[in-house]
């Protein structure tokens, strides 16, 4: 007579959850908690084979109804099959803590959201060096608006043969993604982690805006003498609400369709005959009734510091689309 199996409780369940099979101990493994999984496969990866009368003493004494099984033999392995089939990657190396089941990395990050963080203007130039089919393949995988911007920084030609190429690009293999994106990433991201100026140019463009008309112009023009770089840069993000004459009708028409009634009202508060024709000349003729109707009540009551606080906001807008790629600045149509 064979001397019965000494087990622990949690060798004692995990030979039942074997007996049980894949589908039905994968139902009843969501039940338990964390720790008493984890007790459940060390005391699993312990087991050995297990003779049939053994296995029927611990069934009694779960009381549970199995089928006649044959003993059980390597718990550890059938059992490692059954929660990997029902707990994730991630659940398994949290609940064991064990590398083995911890997913592996898919290489570096892919580089095109840091693309889409450049300076148009900066990826145009490096597309323009490029072959046509490069930048085809590279614009393909940025943002439209993104893609967009960068086109208009390049000249016509290489834009109809770039988008020319867009237009039958079929699917580009793997192995030509990543020699694309190697490049991309050890010259334009590596340039531009040591020679990006774009943060500083729009720290400073956003203290001049700040600035009246005439202030401004003195404060650009000493600059200019002292040789600061990138001016042109700094210049390009430079607006002020004075200048919505010197918008184009398109881009004031771009403008105005997004702002409410009540904000270009207030903003209009005060302002001179040309300012005011210059916006309610891009806004539609019921609107451009109601804020006259308005401007004509005059300014009375209405604080000076809300009619700034509008104008400023006008302003915020009009530099925002223009770094979207939507129209140009003043300021750097003049540079052109």
């Amino acid at each position: 007579m064979t001397t019965p199996v000494t087990l622990t409780r949690a060798q004692k369940a995990a030979a039942i959850l074997v007996a049980m099979g894949k589908p039905s101990a994968s139902r009843l493994l969501k039940f338990f908690k964390q720790e008493e999984l984890k007790a459940l496969i060390e005391g699993a990866r312990l087991l050995r084979t297990i003779p049939q009368s053994d296995l029927e003493r611990i069934v009694a004494e779960f009381e549970a109804e199995f089928t006649e099984g044959a003993g059980l033999l390597d718990s550890a392995d059938r059992m490692d099959t059954i929660l990997n089939e029902s707990l994730s990657p991630e659940e398994m190396s949290a609940i064991m803590g064990d590398k083995r089941f911890e997913v592996a990395p898919e290489g570096p990050p892919p580089i095109w959201p840091e693309l889409e963080k450049l300076e148009p203007a900066r990826l145009g130039a490096f597309l323009a060096g490029e072959h046509p089919q490069t930048a085809a393949m590279v614009l393909s995988k940025l943002a439209p608006q993104t893609a967009a911007s960068v086109l208009l920084t390049l000249t016509k030609p290489a834009r109809g043969e770039i988008i020319k190429r867009m237009v039958t690009m079929a699917n580009v293999p793997d192995a030509a993604t990543r020699i694309v994106e190697n490049r991309l990433r050890s010259s334009v991201l590596t340039e531009t982690s040591t020679k990006d100026t774009s943060a500083g140019q729009a720290r400073v463009a956003s203290v001049l805006n700040e600035l009246d008309k005439p202030l401004l112009e003195e404060v650009m023009q000493d600059l200019e003498a002292a040789g600061t770089p990138d001016l042109d840069g700094v210049r390009a993000r430079l607006f002020a609400f004075d200048d919505l004459p010197l918008l184009t009708q398109k881009a004031r028409v771009l403008l105005f369709d997004g702002l409410s009634t009540e904000l270009v009202t207030l903003a209009l508060r005060g302002t001179s005959a040309a300012l005011a024709e210059a916006a309610l000349s891009a806004i539609g003729a019921r609107s451009r009734r109601m804020i006259e109707a308005e401007l004509g009540q005059g300014s009375e009551g209405v604080a000076l510091a809300d009619i700034m606080a509008a104008r400023k906001s006008i302003v915020t807008t009009t530099i925002r689309l223009s770094r979207e790629g939507a129209f140009e600045l003043p300021s750097t149509q003049n540079a052109a």
